[in-house]
């Protein structure tokens, strides 16, 4: 992963996440997700670009199930968008970069 990515997990997620005074990008994923894998070069890359201005990063589903849960997490790869603690845009599905960029410059 590149090193500009945050990897969250359910005991750091409210802090990194839902307590963050930037906007925040989720990208909710497994191992065995072929879809999430082609995802995962876009939103490094994202990542890279916004840097230092947005939080992007991914957080495992079979190993933090807890936030998959609390935020109805039924298809991955899903990125979900949050600013000031709240969830103000959501992707589904192996997105195209412009989109996931769109929603970013849309919520800055």
């Amino acid at each position: 992963m590149a090193g500009t990515l945050t990897e969250f997990s359910d005991a750091s997620f409210e802090s990194d996440v839902l307590k963050s005074d930037q906007l925040v990008v989720v990208d909710f994923w497994a191992p065995w997700c072929g879809p999430c894998k082609l995802l995962t070069p876009k939103i490094e890359e994202l990542a890279e670009t916004y840097a230092g201005r947005v939080k992007i990063g991914k957080i495992n589903i079979d190993e933090h199930q807890q936030v998959a849960g609390d935020f109805g997490i039924s298809s991955i790869p899903t990125v979900l968008f949050f600013k000031k603690g709240q969830r103000v845009h959501s992707c589904v599905g192996n997105v195209q970069k412009s989109e996931l960029a769109s929603a970013i410059e849309k919520n800055l």
